[in-house]
C-alpha cells in the first residue's frame, strides 16, 4: 500500500479539531488527532497561573500545606492541582506525610500523581466529584480532616456533602484559571475563517469562556460554530452546551484524550485503526 493509500485510510483526514486543554495539557491530545490523521488545533480556553508570594490565597495555601499531616484525606481536583500541588507540597515535606489518603478526580489525576511518588486512587465508577461522592469509602468521613487542593472558584459540591457528613473541609488554592487572551486575527484564523470540523471542550467554564470570546470578537460571524460537533465529558456539560446554543452534542465516556477524540468517530472507523496500530 503506498504511503498516500496508508494516509487517506486515516480515519480524522481532512478533519480540524479545536483542542482546547490548557496549554499544559493540550500536547498529548493534539499529537493524538495528527496520529489519526486530523489537524489539531491548539487553543486553550482556560489558562492557569500558579499562586506566587504576593497573591491573596498565598498564607492560606501555606498554612494548609505546612498543616498537612493533620489531614486524613487530600483530594486533588485535576492534574494542574496534581502538578503544582506536588511542588508546594515538595517545597515543605521532603518526604510525604504517613497516613494520608491520596484521591485524584479522574484517571489523568490519578496517573500525574503517580509519576510524582504518590500512592494514589481515582474512583473507578466515574471521574468527577459526583463519582467520588458516591464511592463507598466517602460515605462515613465524621470528624474527619479533608484538604481539597485545586483551583479559584469552581463548584462547592465536594466541601459542602463531606461538610454536611461531618467532615471538616479545608479548601487550599494553588492556581488560578483565567481567560486566556486571543488577537481579534488569531481567533477568526482559528475559528471562523476555516470552520472546525469538531471541538473538544472537557468543562463547563472553557465552554463559557469560548461564548466570551466569540461574542467579544466577532458576534455576527460565529453562528456556523454552533453548528459544529462538540464533544463534552458529561451530560451535565452536554445540558450547559444545549442551553448555550449547541446544537451537535456529544458526550464522550470520559474525559481522557482517547476518549474526547473517539467520541468524534463511529466505532468501526475507530476499532479499524486500533486494531492496526495494535497488530
Amino acid at each position: 500500500m503506498s504511503s498516500d493509500n496508508i494516509t487517506e485510510s486515516l480515519p480524522l483526514q481532512h478533519q480540524r479539531v479545536l483542542v482546547t486543554r490548557p496549554a499544559s495539557q493540550n500536547q498529548k491530545c493534539c499529537d493524538l488527532v495528527n496520529s489519526l490523521g486530523g489537524e489539531a488545533i491548539s487553543f486553550p480556553l482556560i489558562e492557569i497561573t500558579p499562586v506566587s508570594e504576593s497573591d491573596q490565597h498565598y498564607d492560606a495555601l501555606k498554612c494548609c500545606i505546612l498543616d498537612l499531616d493533620l489531614y486524613q484525606k487530600v483530594i486533588f481536583v485535576s492534574p494542574n492541582a496534581a502538578k503544582i500541588g506536588f511542588d508546594w507540597i515538595d517545597t515543605f515535606w521532603p518526604q510525604l506525610p504517613l497516613g494520608i489518603e491520596w484521591i485524584g478526580i479522574g484517571q489523568q489525576t490519578v496517573e500525574q500523581l503517580d509519576s510524582l511518588g504518590f500512592q494514589a486512587w481515582c474512583c473507578p465508577d466515574g471521574y468527577d466529584s459526583e463519582a467520588l461522592l458516591a464511592h463507598p469509602s466517602m460515605q462515613s468521613v465524621n470528624d474527619q480532616r479533608i484538604l481539597i487542593i485545586r483551583g479559584n472558584g469552581g463548584r462547592d459540591l465536594m466541601r459542602d456533602t463531606f461538610v454536611a457528613r461531618g467532615a471538616k473541609v479545608d479548601y487550599c488554592t494553588v492556581y488560578y484559571r483565567s481567560l486566556p487572551s486571543y488577537s481579534e486575527e488569531s481567533i477568526q484564523l482559528k475559528l471562523l475563517d476555516r470552520l472546525p470540523s469538531a471541538l473538544l471542550i472537557t468543562s463547563g467554564e472553557g465552554l463559557t469562556n469560548l461564548q466570551t470570546i466569540l461574542f467579544a470578537v466577532s458576534a455576527h460571524r460565529f453562528q456556523p460554530l454552533y453548528s459544529t460537533l462538540l464533544v463534552v465529558p458529561s451530560e451535565r456539560i452536554a445540558k450547559l452546551a444545549r442551553e448555550l446554543g449547541f446544537q451537535r452534542v456529544t458526550v464522550a465516556t470520559g474525559p481522557d484524550d482517547k476518549s474526547m477524540v473517539r467520541a468524534i468517530l463511529p466505532e468501526k472507523n475507530w476499532n479499524s485503526w486500533h486494531e492496526k496500530q495494535i497488530g
